[in-house]
């Protein structure tokens, strides 16, 4: 498999994540939770989720429409790009392991699961977009 085709697996889970991030509050039940913080807290949560997606949205669509240029380096630009995505992918994977406590997961099989999925799908998008970035 090319470097560019990964590239594009790698843009389709970034808008994929993108459009969970948005449902998030609901897919984890934080609905009730989220009711008891002051407004301002929850107005920066909402204004953070729409943001961070459209984030993750404009990585995946851009990376889709540029991914020859990511993929051969033709352009400056485009290695500076998928450097950037690449260490923005890099810090979220450390992060998985190093700010979350391990209480939200610990002795609960699925949530471990999913941490570990997580902690893949973060480490493959550093490892795909760095690859492209220094190739």
């Amino acid at each position: 498999m090319t470097i560019q085709y990964l590239l594009i697996a790698a843009a389709v889970g970034q808008i994929a994540i993108a459009a969970i991030n948005l449902r998030l509050d609901r897919l984890l039940h934080w609905d009730n939770d989220l009711a008891k913080l002051p407004l301002l807290l929850r107005e920066v949560f909402t204004v953070h989720k729409w943001f961070f997606s459209l984030i993750l949205l404009l990585f995946g669509v851009i990376t889709i429409r540029f991914a020859t240029e990511f993929a051969t380096g033709s352009q400056e630009l485009a290695a500076w790009l998928a450097a950037g995505i690449g260490i923005f992918w890099l810090i979220r994977t450390f992060l998985q392991w190093g700010y979350y406590d391990w209480s939200h997961w610990r002795g609960q099989p699925a949530r471990i699961a999913v941490h570990w999925i997580l902690t893949f799908a973060y480490g493959g998008c550093a490892a795909v977009y760095l690859t492209a970035a220094f190739t």
